[in-house]
C-alpha cells in the first residue's frame, strides 16, 4: 500500500484503516486492503492508482475520504470476514462428500501441469540424453483441451450464459 496513505492515516488517527494497511489485522487481508484503498479513492473522486498524488497535492480531500471511510470500515471489515467464513464453510461442506465429487477438479489441473511440463521440458531433455526422438504433443490441441477446463471449470456460468443468449434457453 501507498507508503503516503498509511503516514496520512497515522497522521489523523484512523487506526482501523491504518491497521488494515499495514496488514496488522492478520495475514490473507490483501482484498480487505484493496477493497479499502478503493472505497477511499472513491470518496476522495480519484482512482485508487491516483491517490498517492492526490494525497501529496490536496491532503484535505484525501483525510475526509479517510474519515468517512473508517466510519464505514467496521461494517467492511465483517463482510469480509463473512466472505471469509463462508468460503471456509463451503470447502469443508465440498470437503465432506465423497472424493469423486470434487477431486476431479484438482486432478484435472494436475494432469494438465503434467502434460505441459511434459511437452516443454521433460520430452527435450529426454530425446537430449538418449539421442532418440520422442514425438510431442500438439500443443495447439493441448492449448484447447486447457482452455476448454477453464472456461468450464472456472468460468462455467459464463458459458452457459453465452450459450443461453445465443441459441435459446438452457436447463439449469
Amino acid at each position: 500500500m501507498s507508503a503516503t496513505l498509511i503516514a496520512l492515516a497515522t497522521q489523523i488517527g484512523v487506526p482501523l484503516i491504518e491497521k488494515i494497511l499495514t496488514k496488522r489485522l492478520g495475514a490473507g487481508r490483501a482484498q480487505l486492503a484493496t477493497d479499502i484503498v478503493r472505497v477511499i479513492a472513491d470518496r476522495a473522486g480519484t482512482t485508487p492508482s491516483d491517490l498517492e498524488i492526490l494525497a501529496a497535492s490536496d491532503p484535505g480531500i484525501v483525510i475526509e475520504a479517510l474519515h468517512e471511510v473508517e466510519r464505514m470500515a467496521p461494517e467492511m471489515v465483517a463482510l469480509h470476514a463473512a466472505e471469509v467464513e463462508g468460503q471456509f464453510a463451503l470447502l469443508q461442506r465440498e470437503m465432506d462428500k465423497p472424493v469423486w465429487t470434487w477431486a476431479w477438479r484438482p486432478a484435472a489441473m494436475y494432469g494438465f501441469g503434467v502434460l505441459w511440463f511434459w511437452n516443454i521440458v521433460i520430452i527435450h531433455i529426454a530425446n537430449a540424453y538418449w539421442k532418440i526422438a520422442l514425438p510431442q504433443s500438439d500443443l495447439a490441441m493441448l492449448f484447447q483441451l486447457n482452455a476448454l477446463y477453464i472456461a468450464l471449470y472456472m468460468g462455467g456460468h459464463t458459458v452457459k450464459d453465452f450459450v443461453s443468449a445465443r441459441w435459446g434457453k438452457v436447463a439449469k
